[in-house]
Parts: structure tokens; sequence; C-alpha cells
């Protein structure tokens, strides 16, 4: 089939990269070495520390959100060391085996993949900790494979009540820049995430936001690391330049997605992106089709995850989706396999492209045969422009 017209990504990230951000990519190589780049990288790295609100050091990879991840674990910790890591999804998961991959030793809290981390459990497992041998509790902010978020002040508050001593390593992937998230205010020691979701940046970057604290567990960690040394990045990131060669025309397209973010104001992008969440899951409702997440306070201001009829295949509902609409969804990931597809509404959106991703959803519904109700689209409306707004 010959589609017309832009394609709708609206899977979970990889995002829509704004013409301004092409655009801001679209020049020379520059040298790496020279005073133009310093002055890029030295922008883009004070302008990252309000993105995830802090007065610390951030550290930029050319990498995947994975690389990412190596590096907050491999900085921290030593061979052996016990890591507490929640089952919120797909993405604990790759936590879970990188960290058996490297030499820790991982204690993985069981979990339903439709709530977040527990503060609850979180308590009792480092309340039983006497001895203090757990090092790190890793948790996902916002888990992209289910639409659940875990409350990450919630669980420092557990944290702190015990006085236990492990990191805070927290994945923000798909929360940054889409959802409130305070690294120095909720006491988080590394977070991590990527340029391709909320950053609006194509693939290809990765952060490590660092406390205090995870500074001084660096000068004892001892696994092994050299790509991935948070010393080295330091070292050169003083002057505005990096160990070996970094990702020049990735760093202007972050440049100009730090302006874009600064202009419309953190604020107003967190409320944007709630907004449209909660015209998205009134969507769903609407269809009578189940959210993947079942706490409230655990909604996703980035996707929606949501449950096919049984019976009904979710890979089978995108394909038809694709084919007719031009429009990609995200697929179930994990044992969610063919059963859940997922809605992105982070990034560079808006009202529009919500309301155009929602009826392609319903188009693509009737076209499958998948039981629903009508009036998703219309129930999404009533939540963008209220019939009593004046």
């Amino acid at each position: 089939m010959i589609h017309t017209g832009r394609h709708f990504l609206q899977i979970p990230g990889p995002t829509n990269v704004p013409d301004r951000i092409l655009r801001a990519m679209d020049q020379p190589v520059i040298d790496h070495r020279g005073p133009e780049f310093a002055k890029l990288a030295l922008a883009v790295l004070e302008g990252m520390r309000g993105i995830f609100q802090t007065s610390g050091r951030v550290v930029v990879y050319p990498s995947s959100g994975t690389g990412g991840c190596e590096a907050a674990l491999v900085n921290t910790l030593s061979p052996g060391d016990r890591v507490l890591i929640f089952e919120t999804g797909n993405f604990s998961q790759l936590w879970q085996r990188v960290a058996e991959k490297i030499g820790l030793n991982v204690e993985y809290v069981p979990g339903n993949w439709r709530r977040g981390a527990s503060p609850a459990d979180l308590a009792a497992r480092l309340g039983s900790d006497k001895s203090h041998e757990l090092k790190a509790v890793v948790v996902v902010h916002n888990e992209t494979s289910t639409g659940v978020t875990s409350r990450i002040a919630e669980l420092r508050r557990a944290m702190n009540g015990l006085r236990h001593p492990a990191l805070l390593i927290v994945d923000t992937v798909s929360s940054l820049a889409c959802m409130d998230y305070r690294h120095d205010e909720w006491e988080v020691d590394v977070s991590v995430c990527g340029s391709q979701k909320g950053l609006m940046v194509p693939p290809g970057l990765s952060f490590n936001a660092v406390s205090e604290k995870a500074l001084s567990a660096n000068k004892n960690a001892r696994l092994p690391r050299s790509y991935w040394s948070w010393q080295d990045m330091l070292e050169h990131n003083r002057s505005g330049f990096f160990p070996y060669t970094p990702a020049t025309n990735l760093l202007y397209g972050l440049r100009e997605a730090l302006r874009m973010l600064q202009e419309e104001g953190l604020p107003n992008v967190f409320r944007r992106h709630q907004r449209h969440a909660e015209a998205t899951r009134a969507a769903v409702r609407a269809w009578g089709l189940d959210i993947v997440c079942e706490e409230p306070l655990e909604y996703s201001s980035s996707l929606t995850g949501v449950f096919t009829p049984e019976g009904h295949s979710a890979d089978r509902l995108r394909e038809i989706i694709l084919e007719n609409f031009d429009m990609s969804l995200g697929s179930g990931l994990g044992k969610l396999a063919g059963k859940v597809f997922r809605i992105g509404h982070l990034g560079s959106f808006n009202d529009l492209m919500l309301a155009g991703t929602l009826s392609g959803i319903e188009l693509g519904l009737r076209l499958a045969g998948v039981p629903h109700k009508d009036g998703g689209v219309m129930a999404a409306l009533n939540i963008l422009a209220p019939a009593d707004n004046k």
C-alpha cells in the first residue's frame, strides 16, 4: 500500500525528532579538540543538570541507554556486591541481565508488571539487611514496557527511615523531560537516561547524573571499566572535552532540544504530558479496554499500555494499523508479547497528533474486529477541549 503524508511514530521511543533539532544536527563535523566544540559541550552538560534537577555532575556517553545502565553499575560497585532490583517489566529484567553479566549478586524482587516498586517491600528487604550487605537499589522510574511509574520519593523515604547506606540507582530513560524528576531532592545517587525519548534527539547518547555519594563509592568500586570510567570523563569534561571521540552532531541536536525545553518550561512540559496521558486513558476506558497499570498513582505520563481482549492479538492489531494508516504502535515485550500494545504520547507531541493517533487506533480496532465500544476519540477530545471551556 502506498501511503501519503507523514508516518505516525507512536511507539514510546525513539520518538519523533522535531525539525528544529534535525536542522541543528545538519552541520559540518567540527574539531572535537577545538574551542567551538568545548563551548558546545559545556553548554550541553550545564543544560542537562537542569533537566535532571541536580547541581551535581552529569556524564554523557555516545551509547544507548543500556550503556548508561552499565556505566552506573561499574562505576559504583565491586565484583560480588549484592544489588536489589525490582521487577517492574521488561527493562527491569535488562538491568538484572546486565548486573549478573558483570559479576554482581542480584536479588530480584518479583512483581506483576502492573505496579511499580513497592516502598513497603523495599523497607522489608532493607530492614532485614542488618549488616548492610545490599550495596545498591535499582529501580526503573517509568517502565517503558508497561506504562507504570514507580514512586521514587517514597522509596527514598523508606531507605532514609532505615538509615540504610545502599545507593539508589534509577532508570529515567522514558521519564526524563516528560515527568517531574528530581535527582537531588529525591536523593538519587545515579540517574540513567537516553537521548531518544523525552529529550527528542535520535538514539545514540546516554547519561549518568551522579551524586557526591556515588562519586565517593566510585573511589572504592572495583568492577573493571575503561570506556565507561566516570573519572576519565569528568576530568576531560571540566574543559569541555571527552576522553574519546564524542557524537558531535547529536550534541548539536541535544543543545537545540535543551533550548526547546527551556522555552516551554519544564513545568509546562510535565503538564502537557500529563494532560495527553489523561486523555489517552479516557479513550482506552471508553473503548472498554484494560490499561496495564492498575494503580492510578502510578500512571505514566509518557505512554499507556493497553491489553487487547482475550483471543485477540495485539500484534495483529498493530499490523493492521500500520498497513492501513501508516502508524506504528509499541509492541508488547517479554511476557506481555502479543497481549499488549503501547501508545507513546511523549516528546514532541501536541493535541492534534494525539487526536490523530487515537483515531487511527479506533479505526484499527474496527478493521481488526477487536471487541470494543465506540467513542474513545470523543472521550479524549472532552479532556483536551471540555465542552464547558469558555
